[in-house]
Order: structure tokens, then C-alpha cells, then sequence
């Protein structure tokens, strides 16, 4: 997943970590290497108000995702196997606000790297690792609630825990090996210094590797998924919807018995199949009286609202994540192909770095906005730090 640095054909490629930064910063006429990066031109004022807005947007990301966690931890209703994969996934975002996010935000706006090979090798690696993660989690979560809604009956008998966790286990087993391989193909040792922190590779097959195994993939993955949900989701909205409720009965008059009563009375003259009297003519029972439960008709409408708020969460979940990790990831395949015959300028490089990983504040509010369960806990949760 690196980003090449489109530079002049003079000039050493220098790619960049996956979302995961900088390149060294090269221009000029007759291939010459500029040391200088754009953020020296920058004013200092800028750069004040740059280091908050990232601050802030760290910030925001550990709390939500701490509350998050802290939320399912604290609420025994929420210990479900479907909620410890949400919950994992705030663990990850977690983990990229505290170990990435504070590092990005020093390297984006100084455009240095002053920290050593060691630091750069940690944070390169744990970028690279936790971001993976983060996309693969929804992968997770998608196919968790695809077969929840499409095979409910024998899926209940295997959503456990235990599988939750073989399938976070297998998320990260599969990100560590994205992640490890430019580990192998440094160029600097530990002890010398190093003026940028970047994966100084020319290996492609490694960037449609590592880009399509973090990305295109679980992408096309999620789409076929939310697809099927979506029209899963829609067929169930149309037979939970009732067409016309007067056809339930045959000859049923609806008597309401006050405004506003849960209930209603119908009267139905039911004619006996072959019974007849002494003259031939017609036996009828007995009025009937039916009581027809209009709570039934309120829980269908119930079922179907909840299930047209679950089609369209499933909407913003996948646009969110398109909207935040497309931009980057098609610069970072499509740049070591085109090679010289592409540039950009690093603030774009720098942009949209910052908006893969707003995906990671993003997350915690589509996921538990959309669920009441977790809106309830959370809360609480909220009132019991405030009162104690």
C-alpha cells in the first residue's frame, strides 16, 4: 500500500506508507532533489491552526471510541457476538488515534521526521496494521449481519463468541501480513538518523498487493454484502407492511369502541356449511364477536420502520467509508504505475491521509447512533459518570 512520490526520473522514488505517509518532498527543474518540504513556506499561524484541527480530530476519535467500548463493557445487554465485533472495531480505531494519529499529526504539519528508524518502523507498521484492521472490521460486521438476516434460524446456533473472536482473530492475522513485508526491504539501520519516514521501495507487486487486500477488496466485498442486506431488507419491509388491513376478515364491520382504543370489535354472521331446518330454509349461528388485536398491526409497522432505518444506516456505513478511503487508495495504485507521467502536490498526499482516518471517528457514531440499544446504554453510561 505505499505511495509513490512523483518526482523526476533523476530522482529517487520515494513511496510512502500506506495511508501512511510522506514522501519526500521532490521538485524542480533538471531533476535536481529538493530538501525543502511545503510546509517550510507555510506560515506559522497556519500551521497553529492545522495542529489544532488535527488535535482536536485525535481527540474526538479516542473519546468516541473509548465510550464506545466502555459502553458495551458497562451494559450486559449488549454482550452479544455481533456487539464484540463492534466493539473491536473500536478497540482498532482506538488504537489508531493513540498510536498513529498523534505521530501523523507532528510529521503532516512540520513535514520532518525527527523521531529515529526505530520510532519510524513502529508507527509505519502500526499505521499500516491498525487501518487495515479498521476496513476489515466492517468487512466482519458485514458478513455477520448478512448471515444473521439471510440464514436467522441456523446462523442463531452459531453466532458465539468463540466465533466472533476466530473472526477478529483472522482480521488481524491477515493485516500483520500486509503490514511486515517492507520491514524486510528497508534501507536504513537503526542507529542513523533519517530525515523522513517512508518505504523506500519499487516493489509493485507489494502495492496492488497490500492496496487491494486493504481496500479494493474488502470494498467489493462490502457492496456485494450491503447489497444483498439491502434487498434482503427491502423484501421484508414489503411483507411486513400491511397492503390492506380490512382484508383480514371476510364481511368484518370494524366497530371502534372509543377513539383512541388498542382494539376493536367486529361482528361476523357465520353460516353453517350444510345444516338446514325442517323447511329447507338457511341456519345461521349466533352472532360472533372477534376481537382484532390492532397491537399486532402497530408491531409490523414497528418491524418495518426498524428494518428501513437498518437499509438506510447500511447506506451511510458504506458511503462513509468509499467517501473517507477511496481518494487515498487510488492515488497510492495508480501513482507507481504512471510513474513520472503523475503528480501531486503532498498537502493532497497529506488530505487525504487525514480523511482514511476520519474514518476511524466516523465508525463509533454510525454504529451506535443507528442502534438504540446502544443510544440507551450509552446514556446511561453518560448520566453515571456525570452523577458519580
Amino acid at each position: 500500500m505505499e505511495q509513490p512520490r512523483p518526482c523526476p526520473a533523476s530522482v529517487d522514488v520515494f513511496h510512502t506508507n500506506d495511508s501512511f505517509h510522506h514522501a519526500r518532498n521532490c521538485s524542480g527543474s533538471g531533476g535536481a532533489e529538493e530538501s525543502a518540504t511545503y510546509q517550510d513556506g507555510t506560515p506559522l499561524s497556519w500551521k497553529v491552526v492545522l495542529t489544532i484541527i488535527l488535535a482536536l480530530i485525535t481527540l474526538a476519535t479516542m473519546l468516541s471510541n473509548a465510550f464506545v467500548i466502555a459502553t458495551v463493557y458497562q451494559s450486559r445487554k449488549l454482550h452479544t457476538p455481533a456487539n464484540y465485533l463492534i466493539a473491536s472495531l473500536a478497540v482498532t480505531d482506538l488504537l489508531v488515534s493513540i498510536l498513529v494519529m498523534p505521530i501523523s499529526t507532528m510529521y503532516t504539519v512540520t513535514g520532518k521526521w525527527t523521531l529515529g528508524q526505530i520510532v519510524c518502523d513502529i508507527w509505519l507498521s502500526s499505521d499500516i496494521t491498525c487501518c487495515t484492521a479498521s476496513i476489515l472490521h466492517l468487512c466482519v460486521i458485514a458478513l455477520d449481519r448478512y448471515w444473521a438476516i439471510t440464514d436467522a434460524v441456523e446462523y442463531s446456533t452459531k453466532r458465539t463468541p468463540k466465533r466472533a473472536a476466530v473472526m477478529i482473530a483472522l482480521v488481524w492475522v491477515f493485516s500483520i501480513s500486509i503490514s511486515m513485508p517492507p520491514l524486510f526491504w528497508r534501507q536504513s539501520k537503526a542507529e542513523e538518523e533519517v530525515a523522513d519516514c517512508v518505504v523506500n521501495t519499487d516493489h509493485i507487486l507489494y502495492t496492488v498487493y497490500s492496496t487491494v487486500g486493504a481496500f479494493y477488496f474488502p470494498t467489493l466485498l462490502l457492496i456485494i454484502l450491503y447489497g444483498r442486506i439491502y434487498v434482503e431488507a427491502r423484501s421484508r419491509i414489503l411483507k411486513q407492511t400491511p397492503k390492506n388491513t380490512g382484508k383480514r376478515l371476510t364481511r368484518a364491520h370494524l366497530i371502534t369502541d372509543s377513539p383512541g382504543s388498542t382494539s376493536s370489535v367486529t361482528s361476523i354472521n357465520c353460516k353453517a356449511s350444510e345444516a338446514s331446518s325442517e323447511t329447507g330454509s338457511p341456519v345461521y349461528m349466533n352472532q360472533v364477536k372477534v376481537k382484532v388485536s390492532d397491537a399486532l398491526l402497530e408491531k409490523k409497522k414497528l418491524t418495518a420502520a426498524r428494518e428501513r432505518k437498518a437499509t438506510k444506516t447500511l447506506g451511510v456505513i458504506l458511503g462513509a467509508f468509499i467517501v473517507c478511503w477511496l481518494p487515498f487508495f487510488i492515488i497510492t495504485l495508480v501513482l507507481p504505475i504512471c510513474k513520472d507521467a503523475c503528480w501531486f502536490h503532498m498537502a493532497i498526499f497529506d488530505f487525504f491521509t487525514w480523511l482514511g482516518y476520519l474514518n476511524s471517528l466516523i465508525n463509533p457514531i454510525i454504529y451506535t447512533m443507528s442502534n438504540e440499544d446502544f443510544k440507551q446504554a450509552f446514556h446511561k453510561l453518560v448520566q453515571f459518570r456525570c452523577t458519580s
